[in-house]
């Protein structure tokens, strides 16, 4: 199958994973829903490379956005996608790298790899919306309340549960794929 092809097919369906993984785990609340998707795109940086993650990251909170998963506030969505953006280039170059060598060194390098991926995401995300975004937005004390909130801490939890599942899934995948 030709390289470009392939790179479509793949990017695409991990965009319409992701969205469908959104829309099914809304009700489940941050937790869920924010681990699956740092699932998701970590997945896509490791399995599908360093521009199927990237199209991913920045595509997914728009399509969310538009199928009202995401916040309503269409002025953060594109911060969301700078912060996952930041997620899947540092997760495939400190982690997506190692996964071919599934030693023990590799291994506890990926971890640690995505432990710095899933702080700087977070801190992107905090920086941006928390301390940039939310004080130039005219929105009710109880929405910034609630948006300062859901893009700290979470934020972090999120990104490092989906991260560590990914390095368990992502070498099963790769293996399943051949690569």
């Amino acid at each position: 199958m030709n390289k470009k092809v392939l790179w479509i097919t793949e990017t695409a369906v991990l965009i319409a994973l992701l969205v469908v993984v959104q829309f099914v785990t809304k009700s489940f609340g941050q937790l869920v829903t924010g681990s699956c998707v740092n699932l998701l795109l970590a997945v896509a940086a490791i399995v599908g490379g360093l521009w199927c993650g990237v199209t991913v990251a920045a595509i997914s909170p728009f399509l969310a956005w538009m199928l009202g998963i995401g916040p309503s506030v269409i002025q953060i969505v594109p911060m969301i996608a700078i912060g996952n953006i930041v997620f899947v280039v540092l997760i495939y170059f400190l982690v997506g790298k190692l996964m071919k060598d599934m030693s023990f060194k590799s291994y506890a390098l990926g971890v640690l790899g995505t432990a710095i991926s899933a702080f700087v995401k977070f801190g992107v995300l905090w920086l941006l919306i928390v301390k940039l975004m939310l004080p130039m937005l005219t929105l009710a004390e109880k929405q910034v309340s609630m948006m300062s909130a859901m893009f700290a801490w979470p934020q972090l939890f999120t990104a490092l549960i989906g991260g560590g599942i990914a390095l368990i899934v992502a070498p099963i995948l790769r293996k399943a794929l051949k690569r």
